[in-house]
């Protein structure tokens, strides 16, 4: 078996950034939910912290990545794996977009539209990124 090229290195820190940060983001703004919290400007300063929280996992992540090896540019194979990947897990969004529009008509609290549409695009690009290391793995 080979070696992991530097774009999946790459994919593999950004699934883990992402569970790691907006994972607890939606533990913090469940429980939130839960006890009954409804201020969007709560919510968005605990968004802000775990985005802040994210970013530098990423900055030390990335740095050790490439630290280890060798950063080559993306070749054509990168760019159709991560081409498949979004393609197939847009949908992910486009359900989110049509759930929070839902929740707009029945007017359903902004607080549960808002995290309706950060949900999908979390699980959008979660999606993302285990398609591409999928394919990374399997080829394309």
């Amino acid at each position: 078996m080979t070696s992991a090229s530097f774009e999946e290195k790459s994919t593999w820190v950004q699934l883990v950034g992402m569970v790691l940060g907006l994972g607890a983001y939606f533990v913090v703004a469940g429980r939130m939910l839960a006890s009954g919290v409804r201020a969007m400007p709560a919510f968005a300063a605990v968004f802000m912290v775990a985005v802040a929280a994210m970013v530098v996992f990423l900055i030390i992540a990335y740095a050790l990545v490439s630290l280890m090896g060798k950063q080559e540019p993306p070749d054509e194979r990168d760019r159709l794996i991560v081409w498949r990947s979004e393609y197939n897990s847009g949908w992910v969004v486009a359900a989110g977009v049509l759930g929070a529009v839902t929740c707009m008509v029945l007017n359903v609290e902004n607080v549960w539209t808002a995290n309706l549409l950060l949900l999908s695009l979390a699980l959008s690009e979660v999606l993302g990124c285990v398609l591409r290391i999928a394919h990374y793995r399997r080829g394309v």
